[in-house]
């Protein structure tokens, strides 16, 4: 199945700044988003939003103590949950 799928879920194109959280659910059909999984933005990495360009594109994202900058349109097909639980 090679289709691109929304998630109903948060994404990482929705995340607040200063908050942390889980990617529970990755769409690798797009070969640039396989590419930032190899970079490390799988399911079960805790991650944050550092900054964002004028215009809200592209992202930083923070993650293992690195930072990785991708397009919102990439952003969309990775699914998050706060790590702390009750937000």
């Amino acid at each position: 199945m090679n289709e691109f799928r929304e998630f109903d879920d948060m994404t990482l194109a929705s995340l607040q700044r200063g908050r942390k959280y889980v990617i529970n659910d990755v769409n690798a059909v797009d070969p640039d988003v396989q590419r930032l999984m190899v970079l490390g933005l799988v399911e079960g990495a805790e991650i944050e939003l550092a900054s964002s360009a004028i215009g809200g594109d592209p992202l930083e994202i923070r993650m293992f103590g690195n930072a990785i900058s991708l397009r919102r349109e990439q952003a969309r097909h990775f699914a998050v949950t706060p790590a702390e639980p009750g937000e």
